[in-house]
């Protein structure tokens, strides 16, 4: 593999893109690849996490220029190019029933519109590889879980040259994953090696809730050891939105690094084989030249496909 390969991250609010996948990012960038991150809304619904920022005056004013400003500094913290698609937080609903989303919220938007603003970013970027959440979201968020069907829509959309005809020249990514950051196996581990270390684990509940869940399946694990300070710093800039004296911050870079120095991933559909056990997202693409000429001319169906129909609701 040679060449500056790209790699787009597809998020649905601002914070989205440190907590999941942000070593690998950093990794990639630091091994001279182009990265670029697309989030769908700018967050303006989210509660402020932070207790020491709950009674902030200015960020109760004006959240979603706070949220703006934290993504710009983990943009440089990470090193990645970043875009907006523009739509409006839906907010997280709750209660028993569930309240209506709000009007002209992302989760709402016609799946028409929402694909044809990823689109213009797929053709004007190119990336060969991209991540995202899977077919529940990752979590039943309805942004996240529309973060995913755009995604798969603009994934497919962007090489078909009938399709959004003023949104560029068509463009085929080569391979789409799903991010697998949290797990049971992973935060098992964690929660052993806090007990090893001789500290409190804040991770007892979340096991025992997990232990009840399917697994997820991983396919790659990308070694981001060196990275994890990148991804701790990342978090840290999305202040309004990480305690930080919170569970993301129980280990610190160097004792994560020491239980657990991977990043995962599923891969959902791929145009090049791909070997077993992968460690690198880019594996099987080859150099810069091939992998421009795949994807604008890719073969008609892709070599793996492991996309599956949604479970939860949104």
């Amino acid at each position: 593999m040679t060449g500056q390969l790209r790699l787009l991250a597809v998020h649905a609010h601002p914070d989205d893109e440190s907590s999941k996948g942000s070593a690998t990012m950093a990794k990639y960038v630091a091994d001279g690849h182009r990265v670029m991150v697309a989030t769908c809304t700018g967050g303006e619904r989210g509660d402020i996490l932070n207790p020491r920022l709950r009674d902030d005056p200015e960020i109760k004013r004006n959240l979603s220029e706070v949220r703006r400003r934290e993504m710009a500094a983990a943009q440089e913290i990470l090193g990645i190019e970043h875009t907006w698609l523009g739509f409006v937080d839906s907010g997280l609903p709750e209660g028993d029933p569930l309240p209506p989303l709000p009007e002209g919220c992302f989760a709402l938007e016609p799946l028409e519109v929402t694909t044809e603003a990823l689109v213009r970013v797929i053709r004007s970027f190119r990336p060969h590889v991209v991540t995202t959440y899977d077919e529940n979201g990752g979590y039943p968020h309805p942004d996240h879980i529309m973060c995913h069907d755009v995604t798969m829509s603009a994934f497919r959309a962007a090489a078909d040259p009938s399709r959004f005809e003023h949104a560029g020249p068509a463009w085929q990514p080569l391979k789409l994953y799903y991010d697998r950051g949290f797990s049971l196996e992973k935060y098992t581990a964690m929660h052993e090696g806090l007990l090893a270390l001789g500290k409190e684990s804040p991770f007892a509940d979340w096991i025992e809730r997990w232990e009840k869940r399917e697994p997820n399946r991983v396919t790659t694990r990308v070694d981001v050891g060196d990275f994890l300070g990148h991804r701790e710093r990342a978090l840290l800039a999305h202040a309004t939105q990480i305690d930080p004296d919170g569970s993301f911050f129980a280990l610190s870079a160097q004792e994560q690094q020491s239980i657990w120095p991977t990043e995962e991933f599923e891969l959902a559909l791929s145009y090049v084989p791909v070997p077993a056990d992968e460690d690198d997202l880019f594996a099987g693409i080859g150099d810069l030249a091939a992998a421009d000429a795949l994807a604008t001319d890719p073969p008609q169906a892709p070599v793996v496909d492991d996309v599956r129909e949604r479970t939860l609701k949104a």
